[in-house]
């Protein structure tokens, strides 16, 4: 994957996230906001998730007040964001714990 192929990949990423975040916790009206390649949730309790692309290593990163920060890379052969620290898949893991935040069901995918 290229600049260009990992940046396309990341903001269509970043904007189906925010879409599903979006859908999921309507009821627990977070402020949501995409801007310059950072997504930022904030929940009601105060806290707080930032999804960024990160270009210089072509990775999608994530701050979880639930799990704390997490690295994923674009992994080819499966299409999919994959944790550079084991096998965690980022949809999977932001739904778990945005979930976890605001005991609410939440599915991103």
């Amino acid at each position: 994957m290229d600049d260009r192929e990992f940046a396309a990949e990341a903001d269509r990423t970043l904007q189906r996230l925010q879409d599903a975040v979006e859908r999921a916790l309507d009821a627990a009206d977070p402020e949501i906001e995409l801007r310059g390649g950072i997504l930022t949730i904030e929940l009601a309790d105060g806290g707080q998730f930032v999804v960024n692309k990160h270009a210089p290593t072509r990775q999608i990163w994530v701050s979880s007040p639930v799990s704390g920060a997490a690295h994923y890379a674009w992994d080819e052969a499966a299409g999919r964001w994959r944790s550079t620290r084991g096998p965690d898949l980022l949809e999977a893991k932001l739904a778990a714990d945005l979930a976890q935040a605001t005991g609410l069901p939440v599915a991103i995918g």
